[in-house]
């Protein structure tokens, strides 16, 4: 584990010295040092990393949580909503379209309108953080897309299920998805009504306490939530929801970000770890097509979400960008697949797909100005300052609390 922090860390420090996004070397630490690279293996086995990786990603998520404040819900909800589901409809429907015309099976095809069509909250929490943009306007309709791609993601998980294994009973994953639902409107209703009890309880003068109690209730309730049929990443952002609006909040922003990224960067190394390079070539063709279409689809989703909310190219191009990389879910669909004797190239084909968009997905949100200036009502000359929010920069001060 100490050698996964350093080996993060060097890379990191090395690659920020040509301004290059901390998530891609962190998955190239885990390359690089796991059992499918010649050389040195620091980890053999990528569960060893799994629980840590974990929180991780419930610590991502609670961050999110944190920072997306039910007012903004309250009042964007019917926009958020309809630029999410245009967002999917586009990208899952594109989707399931590619896995149809490879021509690999009907089942694989459903694995695949998941895997092109959800984005990693993981990945597009870290790049909201490392560039700033937490602040920015078009940033509350991103965060309205994770939220509706994560309740997507609970109700298509349940669906899914029962086809992979094979099951036939239409009543059993009814049964699945009307639980996973009920859990999140639970959720919902705890976040919408609960805050000022919930905000007695947490409060305490003393940080220890605080981090032990944030940590303990979001942890819980993320663990709760998996058993529910709903992703423990979700269920971590919903605590979050209803911690950012207590009076305890501003102090829990803080005190929550060395914890977030100490293990946030755990997470993407384990990423890094799960990958066999060796595979790749044989399905090289295949990803390229993919990455292809979803870098389209991003593209028309972005303008389109613009639209909803009535911005111009610069923020469509951030919202563009930002949305996408691939990553955890689609992880987990290559395990589900695995385990269900689909097509053998579907895991490679996931993990290298996963792997372009994870290191191309940062690298394009950071020049997203380069996109806003082909965009309609963009910049077409390349001169003067990149569009506002557009552009690499550092964290501020009001998005480390």
């Amino acid at each position: 584990m100490g050698g996964a922090f350093l080996a993060a860390a060097v890379l990191a420090r090395l690659g920020s010295r040509i301004e290059l996004p901390t998530i891609p070397l962190f998955i190239l630490a885990g390359i690089l040092l796991g059992p499918h690279t010649p050389g040195f293996v620091l980890v053999s086995d990528p569960h060893d990393l799994e629980m840590l990786s974990a929180l991780g990603l419930v610590l991502l998520l609670f961050y999110l949580g944190l920072e997306f404040h039910l007012d903004d819900l309250k009042a964007g909800g019917r926009k958020m909503a309809l630029a999410g589901g245009t967002y999917l409809a586009l990208n899952v429907g594109a989707g399931l379209g590619f896995g149809f015309a490879l021509g690999w099976g009907t089942s694989e095809a459903l694995v695949l309108a998941g895997v092109l069509g959800i984005s990693s909250s993981a990945i597009v929490t870290k790049v909201l953080v490392d560039l700033g943009r937490i602040g920015n306007p078009e940033t509350k309709p991103i965060l309205g897309i994770i939220v509706v791609e994560d309740i997507f993601l609970a109700l298509y998980l349940a669906a899914l299920q029962p086809i992979l294994s094979g099951a036939d009973s239409l009543s059993a994953a009814l049964a699945d998805g009307g639980k996973a639902f009920g859990f999140l409107l639970l959720l919902a209703l705890a976040a919408r009504f609960g805050t000022r009890l919930v905000g007695r309880l947490m409060s305490t003068k003393d940080d220890e306490l605080l981090v032990i109690s944030f940590l303990g209730v979001a942890v819980f309730v993320a663990g709760v939530s998996e058993w529910f049929g709903v992703a423990d990443a979700i269920g971590a952002f919903m605590v979050g929801l209803m911690l950012g609006s207590t009076s305890s909040g501003d102090r829990i922003r803080k005190l929550v970000h060395p914890l977030r990224d100490a293990f946030g960067a755990i997470f993407f190394f384990a990423f890094g770890v799960s990958i066999n390079p060796g595979d790749l070539p044989t399905v090289l063709w295949p990803v390229l097509a993919a990455v292809a279409v979803t870098l389209l689809m991003n593209v028309v989703a972005g303008l389109a979400a613009a639209r909803v909310f009535g911005f111009g190219a610069g923020p469509a191009a951030n919202i563009s960008t930002t949305l996408l990389a691939r990553g955890e879910f689609a992880l987990i669909l290559a395990t589900m697949a695995a385990g269900a004797a689909l097509d053998q190239r579907l895991a490679p084909f996931i993990a290298g797909y996963v792997l372009v968009l994870a290191v191309l997905g940062p690298l394009a949100a950071g020049r997203s100005h380069w996109l806003a200036r082909v965009l309609p009502g963009g910049r077409r000359d390349g001169d003067g300052p990149p569009p506002d929010g557009a552009g690499p920069v550092r964290e501020p001060a009001s998005a480390t609390g």
